[in-house]
């Protein structure tokens, strides 16, 4: 292990990188605030300073993964469709496999410049997360109880919300609902056996009736399906902490480009069409399982500067503070502050390893656990 590698996976780094994202984040987060009563007076500009605001935070966590930790990403594409992304809203469809793949979405989304606008699902409870959450409450992200008869009015809202966002967005949706586990694909292949469906050797079965509801609310604003599917070479399996520890992984992303008039606007139809891309989907991963590459040409997709320099931009403003009371604490050598302070490192140490363990697939929701037929 060389010496740079050796300082990557220091604790002391984790933690400076964790401090600098949270006390960044609600920073922003405070500014985010200050933007509520330009809502009411010109709600485009509002937006528009919002997805810099949200930018900010969430392109410090791909400059970790694409500089810290060094991690090269493979696009695998058609060099036609590779012209227009970016410069169109889209679906994004992901597979949730892994521990970090919500972080290579985003990393996607900011190699073609719109990590700031793009938006997801996400459970409604993350609403009131401090950062991230607070985040996607000023981007409109579309919040869900994961209740059917409770979301689909409230996703539909959310959705035809976004119809004139003045910035090209991408709606970044896992239709499997959850990330994959053992238990979760055997309750699922039980369910695809109930529904006469073929099953899933990598996936699990899709939830079709958020996906027919995003469709249907978001045709004529969105232009086509971005049908992503992820996996890593080597078998590798990639954790955040492994990232923080600053280890490089190998990802290969395949994305085809999907035009969104091609998706039947019928809700059985449109489901059908789902289950049938899952399929491809699995025959995907079967031929990396057995090629170790995905079918088609790779494009270059360079990473771009601007969310390192954002990150060493708030870790220079950040840090400075945070040495200057250091210095001052071991030099007034008293007790009682370096008690508190050895107490307050320890606080942060539990903090950052419970956000940690939130991503760690073992740790990963409930929901998929049970055999649903909706």
């Amino acid at each position: 292990m060389d010496l740079l590698q050796l300082l990557k996976s220091q604790f002391l780094c984790h933690l400076i990188i964790c401090y600098v994202f949270l006390a960044s984040g609600l920073i922003i987060n405070l500014l985010q605030l200050c933007t509520l009563p330009l809502w009411l007076v010109n709600k485009q500009l509002a937006r528009r300073i919002n997805c810099r605001l949200a930018y900010s935070i969430s392109s410090q966590m791909v400059a970790v993964l694409e500089w810290w930790s060094g991690t090269e990403c493979t696009l695998y594409t058609d060099p036609k469709s590779h012209l227009l992304y970016g410069n169109e809203n889209a679906i994004v469809i992901l597979n949730h496999n892994f521990e970090i793949d919500f972080l290579c979405g985003w990393t996607f989304c900011e190699r073609f410049g719109v990590l700031g606008s793009s938006k997801v699902l996400a459970k409604k409870e993350l609403a009131y997360v401090p950062v991230i959450g607070w985040m996607w409450y000023f981007l409109e992200i579309v919040f869900c109880k994961r209740k059917w008869e409770e979301d689909r009015k409230t996703v539909a809202q959310s959705l035809q919300n976004l119809r004139d966002y003045p910035e090209n967005f991408w709606f970044l949706l896992h239709c499997e609902g959850t990330r994959f586990t053992a238990q979760k694909h055997q309750i699922s292949m039980q369910v695809a056996e109930s529904k006469g469906l073929p099953k899933l050797k990598y996936h699990l079965l899709p939830r079709t009736k958020g996906f027919w509801v995003t469709v249907q609310n978001l045709r004529g604003a969105a232009a086509a399906i971005y049908d992503s599917t992820l996996n890593f070479r080597n078998n590798e399996c990639p954790t955040l902490l492994g990232v923080l520890s600053g280890k490089k992984y190998h990802a290969d992303l395949y994305v085809r480009r999907i035009p969104l008039e091609s998706v039947p606007e019928d809700e059985a139809e449109c489901a059908a069409w789902l289950h049938k891309l899952y399929q491809e989907k699995d025959s995907f991963q079967e031929h990396y399982a057995q090629s170790g590459c995905f079918p088609g040409p790779t494009v270059s997709s360079q990473r771009r500067p601007w969310a390192l320099i954002n990150w060493l931009c708030w870790s220079a403003l950040l840090c400075y503070p945070l040495g200057l009371l250091l210095a001052h604490l071991v030099s007034s050598g008293s007790l009682l502050t370096i008690l508190a302070s050895m107490a307050l490192c320890s606080a942060a140490s539990v903090g950052v390893r419970w956000m940690i363990g939130q991503t760690e697939i073992e740790k990963s929701s409930s929901y998929g656990n049970k055999a649903s037929l909706s």
